[in-house]
């Protein structure tokens, strides 16, 4: 068997194949990052091995019309996150930087650690459609906060007592940028107040965007995985980003592969007499995120995780070690949940908020 690893570019792709059990070179070759390039590929495969696994640098943005092409074509695709390349790249001996040595060690990190090592690539449109509007919708809200505080800082000069009178993140309400507008109409016209009137405008829209994104999110939602918002503290933003950050749980052979991609893989640094667990810091940490909100929220009100913590506490561990080992749980709980078929939620099914107390516990 042969891998070939690509390093994607906008415009061309770094194609090298390599020999799955020696690492030895079969061939290299740059193609067009179009229709009839991907054709080219799969022609100059095919001459090569029968039985072949396309590795790519998982880079979404740029490999993506690659991946679409090489999955309708029945070939084998697996994603390489980037450090694994450069971990590659670091034990070669030829030094130096190209797009085909880089494409090199994209397929020799598959040939070193296993394919199986590696999450096959897997298109969810509608996952994607999610993803996409999730992290716009978290440009547009990161943009509007950069506008409420520069508002907050010109407020500060013009009035301030009615800048103190405005209490955090009531700038997102329509009705207090409406009062402060009407203050800002009633002063001496200024630079100043120009500026902060314009600002007003421009977050008046950035917060309508977000509402109505919210409002879509929701029903995509709703519509491809209704069981998440039955889960306690997963509430619309988050699933959006659990299924959006996936991007089909079908990829993850287990759900130890997909705590690790939420980087809440406990990792061992153990020595001697000492059997520890160090936190993870790796993996998707957006994902990490969602999870995290989850654990968050559950700890603050739900009995049966109260009763989990309190149990791993009085184990010996800290607070923050139990809820590593929570988020840990909940990587496995979410991962059953996305990976199964989508089925419409029903009134009787039963909902698992907590850990058993069974359950081993890895940090």
């Amino acid at each position: 068997m042969i891998v070939i690893g690509a390093d994607t570019h906008k415009r061309t792709h770094a194609l090298v194949a390599v020999d799955d059990g020696t690492g030895r070179l079969h061939g290299a070759r740059e193609i067009a990052a179009s229709d009839a390039g991907h054709l080219d590929a799969l022609r100059w495969a095919r001459g090569l091995d029968d039985d072949r696994v396309w590795a790519i640098e998982d880079c979404r943005h740029v490999s993506r019309r690659l991946e679409q092409a090489l999955i309708a074509a029945g070939e084998r695709v697996v994603r390489v996150a980037p450090h694994r390349m450069g971990a590659s790249r670091r034990g070669e001996r030829k030094p130096g930087k190209s797009d085909e040595i880089d494409a090199q060690a994209v397929a020799r990190a598959v040939v070193k650690d296993g394919v199986d090592a590696f999450p096959v690539a897997h298109l969810d449109e509608a996952a994607m459609q999610i993803r996409l509007l999730s992290d716009h919708r978290s440009d547009l809200v990161a943009e509007r906060t950069r506008m409420q505080n520069r508002l907050r800082w010109h407020l500060v000069a013009l009035a301030p007592e009615l800048e103190a009178a405005v209490k955090l993140r009531a700038l997102d309400q329509l009705v207090v940028l409406d009062r402060i507008d009407r203050r800002l109409r009633a002063m001496t016209p200024s630079a100043r107040v120009r500026i902060a009137r314009e600002e007003l405008v421009h977050i008046r829209r950035l917060t309508r965007q977000v509402v109505q994104l919210e409002r879509e999110l929701r029903d995509l939602v709703k519509a491809h995985r209704p069981v998440l918002l039955t889960e306690t503290g997963c509430g619309p933003m988050t699933a959006a980003i659990l299924i959006g950050r996936t991007a089909g749980a079908e990829r993850f052979k287990t759900d130890a592969s997909f705590a690790r991609q939420a980087g809440v893989a406990p990792i061992p640094c153990s020595s001697g007499q000492s059997d520890r667990y160090r936190l993870n810091r790796g993996g998707d940490r957006q994902l990490n995120r969602a999870l995290h909100t989850i654990a968050i929220t559950r700890a603050r009100h739900d009995p049966a995780t109260k009763a989990y913590l309190a149990r791993k506490q009085a184990e010996g561990k800290t607070k923050r070690e139990a809820i590593r080992c929570l988020k840990r749980h909940l990587a496995r709980h979410f991962h059953h949940i996305l990976a199964a078929p989508a089925t419409p939620p029903s009134d009787d099914r039963v909902l698992v908020t907590s850990a058993p107390a069974s359950m081993p516990c890895l940090t």
